[in-house]
């Protein structure tokens, strides 16, 4: 089998999505939602922490994200 070619077909039968819009939609709800509201200005670090924590919600991982001391800020 040549694994350059797709295999749309075995991977709609195990159940699986085989374009972008579900990804694009997610993108669109998780991260466009709140870096796209009107009168925002993100860094890019700013923009990156904001990503993380949204996707960390978004995927149920919010407790574990925060329970890990390497994702925590150094106070001032």
């Amino acid at each position: 089998m040549n694994y350059a070619e797709p295999r749309y077909h075995w991977f709609r039968q195990c159940g699986l999505f085989v374009g972008s819009a579900v990804v694009e939609a997610g993108c669109k709800s998780v991260i466009g939602q709140r870096l796209k509201q009107s009168g925002m200005h993100w860094t890019v670090d700013g923009a990156d922490s904001i990503i993380a924590l949204r996707t960390a919600e978004a995927s149920s991982q919010w407790e574990a994200t925060c329970l890990n001391r390497h994702n925590q800020t150094p106070a001032a």
